[in-house]
């Protein structure tokens, strides 16, 4: 498993539906090591951090292998790494096999991964599609965020090694599945709503569908 890419932006401000919005999704690969503190990796920053951001979503990676996928979707030749808005394009790690509340390590920082990525407008218009966020839900092609456990420095290159998993876990893509795809009964948001590394967001949702549903 490898960290392909380190991806950071400062927020900018564009034109979207013809009013200013800042963003900070045009992501752009560096070639030295950064650190990834706590909250972000030195040099990035989110615009909005009511939903970007904070100790559950300190970093957001990218598998490297949907890439192909996306390239056929959207007509092009080839993505630029960081295209998804992507702190880390990663090789290894993916949504059907990596379980919320494992745990890995990164070039010197060890993070845990916590909760799928849900696509906003601002990843919409900065592909050009306005009706491509459903299509990246259903995908199941979401990408995960990472909790800062310990904080060091990371470049592209790294090895990711896996150094916990979480036996009480669910995968990345059946927590997508629970939270925003009406997939999954109550047993399993049980399940999900058990398990104690869940991001408050996270578990803020099963909470509300599990209500539903009973």
């Amino acid at each position: 498993m490898k960290l392909l890419s380190v991806n950071v932006a400062q927020p900018q401000e564009v034109e979207i539906n013809g009013r200013p919005v800042l963003t900070g999704i045009y992501k752009q690969p560096v070639s030295h090591r950064v650190r990834l503190g706590k909250l972000s990796l030195d040099g990035d920053g989110q615009a909005d951090l009511t939903v970007h951001g904070g100790e559950h979503q300190a970093a957001y990676a990218y598998p490297i292998e949907h890439y192909p996928h996306w390239q056929t979707v959207l007509g092009r030749d080839t993505l630029p790494l960081g295209t998804f808005g992507e702190n880390f394009t990663t090789r290894g790690l993916l949504e059907d096999e990596l379980c919320v509340g494992d745990i890995v390590r990164i070039g010197a920082a060890v993070v845990q991964v916590t909760m799928p990525r849900l696509p906003c407008f601002k990843f919409a218009h900065k592909v050009g599609r306005p009706e491509i966020l459903k299509e990246f839900l259903r995908s199941g092609f979401s990408g995960f965020y990472l909790r800062v456990l310990t904080e060091g420095e990371v470049a592209a290159g790294d090895d990711i090694t896996m150094l916990e998993r979480d036996s009480a876990g669910i995968t990345i893509r059946l927590a997508l599945g629970l939270q925003k795809l009406d997939e999954g009964d109550a047993t399993q948001l049980r399940r999900a709503l058990a398990i104690p590394s869940l991001a408050p967001l996270l578990r803020n949702d099963l909470e509300k569908r599990l209500a539903k549903i009973e």
